[in-house]
């Protein structure tokens, strides 16, 4: 898929730098360190709705196999992704079902607005990474019901999960006495309380990485961070900011490195996904096989959310088939995917490079090579070299949340 609309230029950044050039562990308490006690007056704040929601994320008992919670795949030790390097999470009754797709930072979601097409016909918004659920709320439903997540074979397992949880007589005094009557109400409620507890929790947009800092005025970047951040905005460079803008929204609002649109990058295959074992299975995205009411637009196929680039550096796997382990080779990909598409991609016998093997051969016309930096041919040079590739990485570090002076 190719981008439906151009991408705007970034130019309060590019203004900035001239001047200055510039659903899923469990959650045990454990004492009165300074971490929990600055949780605990956190969580003091929240409303009756978020202070369940906190309860039901770190829940274990809500899940089939009693083990897995919403903070087993989205923990706020790493700022609510995974904490190991699997590909895609285990699930199911016996926590041994492989998923499809690799877990997303639950972070910087509560502003992403509801699936729709624009006026130009560019997808945005919507959440999971195929943008089928329209609300924060409604995308709470799927990790509980899902036979490789949390398993429940219903919403009135889940119900009856509630029913017997310790917050149960809170969940009544929430909701109302007679609440557990009703399955489709109750789990609409739960539902309710896991978003307004990731709105409530400034956990999970504290906006205070060393970039928040830095456009506050309150931090300086290294030399490599700043030069990271040139070639980020550079539209002949790295052009990042074309799909993840890192300037100031309209009335001074952080930037939350991400469009909302939808790209089809042509991510390699990930051999590591047990469903790819599979010869005729392919993850469309936008067009299926999780999301079915696209499943017509063959011109979206293959197409995923922008994911925010915030905490980026956090994560152990990336995009959305977790086929890379690391940012610099992510890096690297972005660059040389069309330059040398060998360096990722499986060669054939007759020596011809297998690009977008992760796409039906009839699809791979979809995958954006119109834009910097996908708009090379063999032999050409990459956008960036490796120094180049050195300072967008650090750059990308300072999106991190949580800087310490």
């Amino acid at each position: 898929m190719r981008h439906l609309k151009p991408r705007p230029a970034v130019l309060f950044l590019t203004i900035l730098l001239s001047g200055a050039l510039t659903a899923c562990g469990g959650g045990g308490d454990s004492g009165s360190t300074p971490a929990t006690s600055t949780a605990a007056a956190v969580s003091a704040s929240f409303s009756p709705s978020a202070v369940l929601g906190e309860k039901i994320y770190n829940d274990v008992s809500l899940s089939a196999s009693g083990r897995q919670s919403c903070a087993t795949c989205h923990s706020p030790d790493n700022a609510h992704g995974p904490t190991n390097d699997f590909a895609v999470q285990l699930g199911g009754p016996n926590g041994d079902v492989p998923g499809f797709r690799a877990s997303p930072s639950l972070r910087y979601m509560q502003q992403t607005p509801a699936f729709h097409f624009e006026a130009d016909g560019t997808p945005v918004g919507g959440f999971n990474r195929d943008g089928r659920a329209r609300t924060l709320q409604e995308q709470a439903e799927r990790p509980f019901l899902a036979a490789h997540e949390m398993a429940n074979v219903s919403k009135a397992d889940v119900v009856a999960r509630l029913q017997r949880a310790s917050y149960a007589a809170q969940f009544r005094a929430t909701f109302g006495d007679n609440i557990f009557d009703n399955v489709d109400q109750a789990f609409s409620r739960a539902q309710f309380a896991l978003q307004q507890f990731e709105n409530e929790d400034p956990r999970f947009h504290p906006f205070d990485s060393k970039y928040d800092l830095f456009l506050a005025g309150k931090a300086k970047l290294s030399d490599a961070e700043l030069r990271g951040l040139a070639l980020f905005n550079d539209p002949t460079k790295g052009n990042c900011a074309a799909c993840h803008p890192s300037a100031r929204g309209a009335g001074g609002s952080a930037p939350l490195f991400t469009d909302f649109s939808y790209d089809n990058l042509g991510v390699p295959r990930n051999m590591r996904i047990a469903a790819t074992q599979d010869a005729a299975y392919f993850d469309l995205g936008l067009c299926g096989p999780d999301r079915t009411d696209l499943a017509d637009r063959t011109d979206l196929c293959g197409a995923f959310k922008v994911p925010t680039l915030r905490n980026v550096a956090t994560r152990k796997v990336f995009f959305h088939n977790g086929a890379f382990t690391n940012l610099t080779d992510v890096v690297r990909f972005y660059v040389t995917r069309d330059t040398n598409p060998e360096r990722w991609y499986p060669v054939n016998a007759d020596g011809t490079v297998d690009k977008f093997n992760d796409l039906p051969p009839a699809m791979r016309g979809n995958v954006n090579t119109a834009e910097v930096p996908y708009n090379r041919r063999p032999g050409m040079a990459p956008a960036l070299n490796e120094a180049e590739i050195a300072d967008l990485v650090q750059f990308l570090g300072t999106l991190t949340d949580g800087y310490q002076h």
